[in-house]
């Protein structure tokens, strides 16, 4: 039995992809202003990029609308290290872990049934997955966990920019910059450290995925008895 590329991986691995739909809401680190309110654009962007680039670790969590289809991600990222966290895409739901270049997943029924049909999600109900980082169907999964990776390429990939309204998020000051092509907004903290605070798009397929809890502790620890996916692809 063999675990094929399912919508839902692509689902998650589009969610990671999706330029100018990433957000966040992180701590500032302090009240001060920081003068992104009189930076240009491209500057605040780089400013976002930067500090988050710098980040041991951050909580992405939000839902998005993709090709029709609700997705939920909820996903804890330690810089150079792995990832842990849930996806879920049209109520089926994903728990991911990725540590020391391996995938550990487990999928609700719902999930293994749209994967392997209602044989495979009696066998594998309950049950980790394991597939390595560098090849597979779970493959995918490195463009949501790596994090100097994911920011690097959602932040970098823009068209025109503009300046947005200066809001309050949290209690904090934000400044705005509108991605022109594709409609998302990004919301820098304008006190303290500049992580980005939110991005956001609105219409039938927009959303918002919000970023938090920078550089608090994450601890990441391998399923037990997980099933190494080698194995079911060679039907062993």
């Amino acid at each position: 039995m063999r675990p094929a590329a399912t919508t839902p991986l692509r689902l998650a691995l589009a969610l990671a992809l999706c330029a100018a739909l990433l957000a966040g809401c992180g701590s500032s680190g302090g009240s001060t202003g920081n003068g992104l309110a009189s930076k240009s654009p491209e500057q605040i962007v780089a400013a976002a990029k930067a500090a988050s680039l710098g980040a041991a670790t951050v909580h992405i969590s939000g839902s998005v609308v993709d090709e029709g289809k609700p997705i939920s991600i909820d996903m804890e990222l330690v810089a150079g290290k792995g990832a842990k966290g849930h996806i879920t895409v049209e109520g089926a739901t994903i728990e991911v872990v990725e540590l020391e270049k391996a995938f550990y997943v487990k999928g609700s029924s719902a999930f293994y049934t749209h994967v392997g049909g209602a044989a495979a999600a009696k066998l594998l109900q309950g049950k980790w997955l394991k597939a390595p980082t560098s090849k597979g169907e779970f493959a995918a999964f490195a463009q949501l966990t790596n994090l100097s990776k994911l920011l690097n390429s959602t932040l970098s990939s823009h068209g025109r920019l503009t300046s947005a309204p200066t809001i309050t998020i949290n209690g904090e000051k934000a400044v705005g910059v509108t991605d022109a092509e594709h409609g998302g907004t990004l919301y820098v903290a304008a006190t303290g450290t500049p992580y980005p605070v939110e991005i956001a798009k609105g219409g039938s397929g927009g959303g918002k995925i919000l970023l938090d809890r920078w550089n608090q502790p994450v601890t990441l620890t391998a399923p037990p008895n997980p099933i190494n996916i080698n194995e079911l692809q060679s039907g062993g």
